[in-house]
């Protein structure tokens, strides 16, 4: 899979046909707002969590975090574990935010 874009995510959301989404920050980032039906599990538990996840290891899978780095950790975890579907959300939570798309908390 490629990065997933912004718009194209929310999109998916609105239509009731969005992939596993996964907030990769900590858990008071994550409570603070996040994208809509977003999952935390933050970037350093995805090692000893990816396997309890409600998922398939073929679903496709949204990562982000603030900014990006913790999303590539958390990317490479799932990954390493078997998940052959993940994604990176393109910009991340702060380019989300940013541009004013709707939150959940």
């Amino acid at each position: 899979m490629t990065d997933v874009a912004a718009d194209d995510l929310l999109e998916q959301i609105d239509r009731g046909r969005a992939p596993f989404i996964l907030d990769a920050r900590s858990r008071a980032e994550f409570l603070s707002g996040h994208v809509p039906g977003a999952v935390n599990v933050p970037f350093w538990l995805i090692p000893f969590r990816a396997s309890s996840l409600p998922v398939e290891p073929d679903t496709p899978i949204v990562v982000y975090c603030g900014h990006g780095p913790r999303a590539v950790l958390a990317t490479a975890a799932l990954r390493a574990q078997g998940f052959t579907r993940v994604a990176c959300l393109t910009g991340h939570w702060s380019d989300w935010q940013r541009a004013g798309r709707r939150v959940e908390r």
